[in-house]
């Protein structure tokens, strides 16, 4: 059984990932610090796998700790996801979206050449691409200058890890460019939990639903889409973790100096009021909601070419709209039970 360390793994997309990693076979390792996170997310892994995986708190900023962690855990390989993740608030903050997004990085990347670790996945983003110029968007599509600090992180990010890849005689890696995940797991256990008010979409759009919010503000309803609103492609998380599992299996097939990139989404768009609708009508809630001014560092449209995807990983997405929009109502649901 091999061992992988979780960065940011009590996150939304983390948690999730350590749930496929057990079911796929690996014995997964968490470190998390619980800057963008909450203890709940592990009562909630262990109630799914029932029993507790082992877990760090800690930053991923401090090297030595990294190396000691990678040393004495046997670790095989390493999926980071440990980064601030608002598009909004890295507009506010660039300097920390720097310090923590890059440092971190750095000094993951440090502690495995120490220690011989060969395998990484890197959590990427869409926003590496910008603006687009063509629809759907492929790995080909030109890395345009990045709407926010946090897009910059990503693209700074990926640029790093295909250098480094291309001067170790060891490292095999690869950056996966998610679109926008949704969703929570079956069980209701996991699922988004940002802290204070959600810079996401579903995670808003559920806690006005529940009473917990006023109304949701639509950014936006005369952009060049058919009804004005944005639109995005938007990803189940768990067919989202399940793409982890899928990468790490490509890249042991691969020779040292490996590096490559890969979309990770649907390959369909739907605007922002296409989400609303869909959500009503899985749910038979309304929403409420009103027209507000665009927002700053907003893309348009967006969504992913998948081919390479399916060719290099095997992995596509299985899950609608509908079923991420049911699940993160479900997961609303049982916040509000726990309550």
């Amino acid at each position: 059984m091999k061992n992988i360390l979780v960065t940011g793994g009590a996150g939304f997309i983390g948690s999730h990932t350590v749930v496929e990693l057990v079911g796929a076979g690996y014995n997964p390792v968490i470190i998390d610090n619980f800057s963008n996170s909450e203890q709940a997310m592990l009562d909630g892994i262990e109630k799914i796998l029932e029993f507790k995986p082992k877990f760090y708190e800690h930053d991923c900023r401090d090297t030595e700790f990294l190396k000691k962690i990678l040393h004495e855990d046997s670790i095989d390989g390493v999926i980071h996801f440990a980064a601030l993740k608002s598009v909004g608030d890295s507009l506010k903050l660039p300097l920390a979206y720097y310090q923590n997004n890059i440092l971190g990085l750095l000094s993951l990347l440090e502690a495995m050449e120490a220690c011989s670790i060969s395998n990484l996945i890197f959590s990427s983003s869409a926003t590496v691409y910008g603006e687009p110029d063509t629809l759907p968007i492929t790995e080909e599509s030109p890395l345009k200058t990045a709407t926010s600090p946090y897009g910059v992180t990503k693209q700074m990010g990926e640029q790093i890890i295909a250098d480094v890849s291309q001067a170790s005689k060891t490292l095999r890696s690869l950056s996966l460019r998610y679109f926008n995940p949704i969703g929570a797991h079956e069980s209701a256990l996991i699922g988004e939990l940002p802290k204070g008010t959600p810079a996401n979409l579903i995670p808003f759009l559920t806690q006005a639903v529940a009473g917990l919010r006023g109304e949701l503000v639509v950014h936006g309803n005369d952009y060049p889409t058919p009804d004005g609103s944005c639109i995005r492609d938007y990803i189940h998380i768990v067919d989202l973790a399940k793409a982890h599992i899928k990468g790490l299996e490509f890249i042991d097939t691969q020779s040292p100096s490996f590096y490559d990139t890969c979309n990770i989404g649907t390959g369909k768009g739907a605007s922002v009021l296409d989400v609303l609708k869909t959500f009503e009508s899985v749910t038979g809630k309304k929403v409420p909601y009103k027209i507000g001014p665009r927002r700053d560092g907003d893309i348009i449209q967006s969504y992913a070419g998948v081919e390479k995807a399916r060719k290099i990983l095997g992995w596509e997405a299985e899950k609608s709209l509908g079923d991420g929009l049911a699940d993160a109502w479900h997961w609303q649901e049982s916040l509000a039970n726990r309550a």
